[in-house]
């Protein structure tokens, strides 16, 4: 029997490269790239494109609509990593922790769209509570988010890496607070939001790991509504998850120092849900990932293992740091 054909177009992207890492040894699929004298050529992209039975598209937003665009005249399944199809028509979205029927969605897709890296925990750590009614739908919701230099792509990750003294900065460096950053839509849409969330993200000295922190003021929650309520629902939603794990109930205790620590997750598809209440009835929800694993590359390969009829897990890896 012959093995499904994956093409990798932008392998050699920070996304496309831990991709294709994690693909590399498996035998279930045949693993596509094309070489350097053909991966910038459009008549070899689009060709190989047309004969693939899934592409993944590790590309530049203007490129990778450009290639999705080959997909749709060829009748080919894509999925795109970049930020073009989230909330658009006729796309699925490729977060199979999302809600019951995702998996089946992105199981029968041919246009299948990547989640972002910070809306992926975001909407997580959310949407369950406003499917359960603990967290009204027209709440103003504030998202604080740190990131690895490596979520900015080459261009971030040079700039970081070069002589310009960023790497040993002790804080963080705090960024896009001059527009609407391009995850707002769909961190509203996926959560059910009525208002788009205000969203401060931010880089830090370190390659690659994601922290999202959502607080929660008390008098945004139902009447009742404790960060037990919270944790319960988050651990009734998430329990039989492979790769979304909340984290065990410590009420009011001190957090440990390495607790939420963003480079926890690395090496790993695994996403940590944390619950953590405040004696006044606040609570702040956190979650932890790697923002090149199960904020990019394990995500869509979770994707491409469903529209292939493969085990959803099959060749990502999990435990912290692994």
């Amino acid at each position: 029997m012959s093995r499904p054909r994956v093409l990798i177009d932008g392998h050699a992207g920070t996304t496309g490269l831990r991709i294709r890492s994690w693909l590399t040894e498996r035998d279930d699929l045949e693993l596509w790239t094309l070489d350097d004298a053909s991966r910038k050529s459009t008549t070899a992209r689009r060709q190989a494109i047309a004969e693939s039975d899934v592409s993944l598209l590790c590309l530049p937003d203007d490129a990778a609509a450009e290639a999705a665009g080959w997909a749709k005249e060829s009748g080919s399944r894509v999925i795109d990593a970049s930020s073009n199809h989230r909330i658009a028509d006729g796309w699925v979205y490729g977060l199979p922790e999302l809600e019951p029927e995702q998996r089946a969605a992105i199981r029968g897709a041919q246009y299948v769209t990547n989640p972002g890296c910070y809306p992926s925990a975001f909407i997580l750590l959310l949407r369950p509570l406003l499917d359960a009614n603990l967290l009204a739908p027209d709440a103003p919701v504030s998202c604080h988010a740190l990131s690895g230099y490596s979520g900015g792509g080459r261009s971030l990750i040079e700039r970081w890496e070069s002589n310009k003294g960023l790497k040993q900065q002790v804080y963080e460096a705090p960024y896009a607070a001059e527009r609407v950053h391009k995850h707002v839509p769909e961190m509203q849409r996926y959560t059910g939001l009525l208002h788009a969330p205000q969203f401060l993200p931010a880089v830090g000295a370190f390659s690659n790991g994601m922290r999202v922190q959502v607080p929660i003021h008390a008098a945004l929650m139902a009447p009742g509504v404790t960060g037990k309520t919270i944790w319960d629902a988050l651990s009734d939603r998430y329990r039989s998850e492979a790769f979304v794990n909340v984290e065990p109930f410590t009420g009011f205790e001190p957090l440990d120092e390495w607790a939420l620590d963003p480079t926890g997750m690395n090496g790993t598809n695994n996403m940590s849900l944390h619950v953590v209440p405040n004696p006044a009835g606040h609570v702040l929800l956190v979650g932890l990932l790697d923002n090149l694993g199960k904020g990019a590359s394990g995500v869509a390969i979770q994707s491409l293992n469903l529209m292939l009829g493969l085990g959803e897990g099959a060749g990502l890896p999990h435990g912290k740091r692994a």
